[in-house]
């Protein structure tokens, strides 16, 4: 094992040596929620007896893009509950009603609509949050946020209902206890934030009022809530799924049969308690019902990262995720539990929830079928076990300890370690982690060592964020479960944002950065840099304009180059109908390869979005990134990318999509339709249909593929997956 260098003992010297003081929550008066005999039905209309006898808040303040100002329309929120389920429901008050902006659109796409969110802390314990976003049709979008971050891959079961009413919109929320994972208590205590935004005016406000001293600190500033006689339930679910798939390919020219089969998959789900579930699957199905958007592929000195979709892995995601990461857009660690690195299970089994008031648990198991080429050598499955566990502290604060590895006959990778988040003040925070890895590869008896320390600290408030990270990964570090882009270094950054509020019809806010990182090289000991200074303002209600200049370097097989350069990003929603942004970067870069050398290119990145009725989506895509070496100025390379993906939404259950990406660069063209019947997440019918083309043409005489000026498919499939989500 290599020693440390004075850097890595420096780090680890004043990691983990916080000392933990008790502070005491809020003494503030809880909200009671009515307990009901009769449920309102979730249609939208607010006339049952329910809402008029409702406990209600109002009086929303603004978060943004200013602190503290009276809402620009008014909001009132109820609340109510029975044995099985919560109910909230908003009316929404509007001026100019005509303008609201709404859709009916697939789950998770209403972010760029107006909507309310109820923001719910269901163990009241400062440690995340599951938001439930609900725009002025009804249709619905969820997110986990844990850790200072939000993830909206979670699709839980509930249901809503939303209306326009001459003075505005009204919607209805209901959301079963069989969802939530609550304390095992009496009473159960959680915590509310009420939000509202206004797509035109990018104007978000809430009950209660955000603290600016606290600035985004949401945890720290929800309403404590109480239920009295809440049932707990044991949760029992299982999820049948049928696949059948047939699949053609290409061979000397001609589509033949690659496969075709069905296929039966079970997931069950069983409630421990009320706030400690397991999951367990066999023969999962975890194809994507949508493919991956394409990125440029050329030209990368670290492998493309893509998101997890598949339903299994999302519930408790947000548990793996590491204190002191993705801290900047230079962070090495974006994640250390990765799910998408598990390619092909076949049985896992999940554990996540509470084994206290304070200890979470999140775990998961996984055997993984290699492909057959890998047998000989590392054996048929890779076995993955994972283990996190997070001890609560005061506010927001927490202690943390992760075990992720991959076993394999002949090779292993494990990771370990302990990482904290401890809320020094109302929006200060401070952030570490301290990983060890040990590998194992095949064809060496050794075993290699590494580590990843970092230490983070944040201040976040009205006028001015700042932040100060140190990193230092040694060059051995290695986590094959998560990603991460560069080992080898030791890394020191800084970043202020001041922000102002002029406060006029023109422009409400100006956000301005100034950001430094020092990182040297340790294969080769060299320093590079990259600096950048940015000012953003917020122009007429619903506009954005940014504009940032960098001065950069970058180490690469020994050797120093320049990537500074600008960009500028503008754009935003222009109409109630039509939503359109573009990013233009001109940088000096680097060509990566075995002779690296100097270069610059441009980058160009657009979206169209046009709704034409409430019902109708196009959204066109582009993306286009060239390279040109500067000692010639020949180009090296250009990779344009063009999608158009329209979607028409018969109902908030049916929706037909489809989508055709052209990549100019590597002369291929896909076409995707998809029919989606979508009941609750869980009772689903997928059909899908998709070909993919190149230009090339088969060459008998030869017996090879040549470039051709026409298309020759090469590829397509036809699919359809049904699943039913029984609950007891």
């Amino acid at each position: 094992m290599k020693k440390l260098r004075l850097p890595e003992y420096m780090l680890m010297g004043v990691i983990f040596l916080w000392n933990i003081f008790p502070a005491q929550l809020s003494a503030e008066e809880p909200l009671k929620p009515l307990k009901i005999e009769v449920p309102p039905v979730i249609d939208g209309d607010l006339s049952d007896a329910v809402w008029q006898q409702t406990p209600n808040v109002t009086d929303f303040k603004t978060f943004m893009p200013d602190y503290g100002k009276d809402a620009s329309e008014k909001t009132i929120a109820y609340m109510a509950y029975d044995n099985e389920n919560l109910y909230f429901a908003y009316r929404c008050f509007e001026t100019e009603p005509d303008k609201i902006k709404t859709s009916i659109s697939s789950r998770d796409n209403i972010l760029q609509d107006d909507w309310v969110c109820i923001n719910l802390d269901s163990f009241n314990d400062q440690q995340s949050l599951t938001a439930f976003y609900i725009n002025p049709m009804g249709i619905q979008a969820d997110s986990r946020f844990s850790a200072g971050k939000e993830d909206f891959s979670i699709d839980l079961v509930w249901y809503s209902a939303g209306k326009l009413t001459p003075s505005g919109y009204d919607v209805e929320i209901q959301i079963p206890l069989k969802s939530l994972r609550y304390s095992n208590s009496e009473p159960v205590q959680m915590s509310i934030f009420f939000e509202r935004y206004i797509s035109r005016k990018i104007e978000h406000s809430s009950n209660p009022e955000m603290d600016p001293a606290k600035g985004d600190a949401l945890l720290l500033q929800m309403k404590p809530m109480v239920y009295s006689g809440l049932k707990h339930y044991t949760l029992f679910e299982l999820l049948p799924a049928i696949t059948y798939s047939h699949k053609l390919k290409i061979d000397r020219g001609d589509l033949v049969k690659d496969e075709s089969k069905p296929d039966f998959s079970l997931t069950a789900k069983y409630g421990i308690t009320s706030d400690l579930i397991v999951d367990g699957t066999v023969n999962p199905d975890f194809s994507q019902v949508e493919s991956d958007a394409g990125q440029v592929d050329e030209n990368l000195r670290y492998a493309l990262y893509y998101s997890e979709k598949r339903p299994f892995f999302l519930e408790g995601n947000e548990h793996f995720i590491i204190a002191a990461t993705q801290a900047s857009e230079l962070d090495p660690i974006t994640s250390i539990v990765h799910t998408r690195t598990i390619i092909n299970p076949i049985a896992d089994v999940k554990l996540t929830g509470k084994l206290s008031d304070n200890l979470t648990i999140a775990s998961i198991y996984a055997a993984d079928e290699l492909p057959d080429d890998m047998n000989d050598l590392y054996g048929k499955y890779a076995h993955v076990p994972i283990m996190r566990l997070k001890y609560a502290l005061t506010k927001d604060s927490y202690v943390g300890g992760i075990y992720a590895g991959t076993e394999m006959k002949n090779h292993f990778n494990r990771v370990a370690g302990l990482d904290e988040m401890y809320r020094l003040g109302d929006g200060s925070m401070i952030e570490s982690h301290a990983l060890f890895s040990q590998s194992k590869y095949y064809g060496s008896s050794d075993e290699m060592w590494g580590h990843a320390l970092g230490l983070s600290y944040w201040k976040v408030t009205r006028d001015l964020d700042y932040n100060l990270t140190l990193k230092d990964l040694s060059e051995d570090f290695s986590a094959e479960m998560g990603y991460v882009s560069r080992p080898g270094i030791f890394s020191v950054t800084g970043i202020a944002r001041p922000k102002f509020y002029p406060g006029s019809g023109f422009i409400s806010r100006i956000n301005t950065e100034a950001f430094t990182a020092w990182t040297m090289d340790k294969p080769s000991e060299m320093w590079e840099t990259f600096n950048h200074i940015s000012v953003q303002g917020y122009m007429f209600g619903s506009l954005t304009l940014k504009i940032k200049y960098s001065y950069s370097t970058e180490v690469f097989l020994g050797e120093k180059f320049e990537t500074g350069g600008f960009y500028i990003l503008a754009g935003g929603l222009f109409r109630k109908d039509l939503y359109a942004s573009i990013l233009y970067r001109r940088i000096k870069s680097i060509y990566y390869s075995d002779d690296p050398y100097q270069g610059r290119g441009n980058k160009v990145q657009g979206i169209l979005r046009y709704q034409p009725t409430d019902k109708l989506t196009s959204e066109l895509s582009f993306l286009y990134t060239d390279f040109y070496r500067q000692s010639d100025g020949a180009e090296i390379f250009s990779y344009p990318i063009f999608r158009e993906k329209l979607t028409y939404q018969m109902n908030k259950y049916l929706f037909l999509r489809g989508i055709v990406e052209y990549n100019n660069f590597r002369k291929s063209l896909l076409t995707d339709i998809l029919l989606s019947f979508t009941y609750i997440p869980g009772t689903v019918i997928h059909m899908g249909y998709g070909s993919f083309y190149e230009k090339i043409s088969w060459d008998e005489t030869n017996e090879r593929y040549n470039p051709s000026s026409q298309f020759l498919e090469t590829e397509r499939g036809l699919f359809v997956k049904m699943s039913y989500l029984w609950r007891m």
